[in-house]
């Protein structure tokens, strides 16, 4: 298992066409591929091969942030709910501020999530 590292983020510069395309395996880091960015929102796509976010580190973020599990499988702990196990088609709302970490994703295939971050106020400058 590798635990995630963040600032790992790829333009994505209209490239991608088909968020299953061009999928690594085995990746020493997740991979994070901006699809768009405006203000107030920014989406991408997040590839795990096996990653975690170690429990002394779990991620505090700004924004309110949704996320969509489309291919693999995760489990996701939030701060007042406990851990969920998410498979494809499995989608969460993460608030923000809520602490979070994602404590296992599918070691066997990729993970392929979408998350959408967006800001109350319009403004989407900070990242995770």
């Amino acid at each position: 298992m590798h635990t995630m590292t963040t600032g790992n983020a790829i333009a994505n510069r209209g490239l991608m066409t088909n968020i299953f395309e061009n999928i690594a395996v085995g990746m020493e880091n997740e991979a994070f591929i901006e699809l768009l960015s405006r203000p107030g929102i920014r989406i991408e796509r997040i590839v795990s091969n096996g990653h975690f976010t170690p429990v002394n580190a779990p991620f505090d973020q700004e924004d309110d942030e949704w996320v969509l599990l489309l291919r693999g499988s995760a489990s996701l702990w939030i701060d007042g709910d406990g851990v969920r196990d998410l498979r494809p088609g499995d989608h969460v709302l993460i608030p923000a501020h809520r602490l979070h970490r994602v404590t296992r994703t599918a070691d066997n295939e990729p993970t392929v999530w979408l998350a959408i971050h967006f800001s109350q106020t319009g403004d989407q400058s900070s990242k995770p």
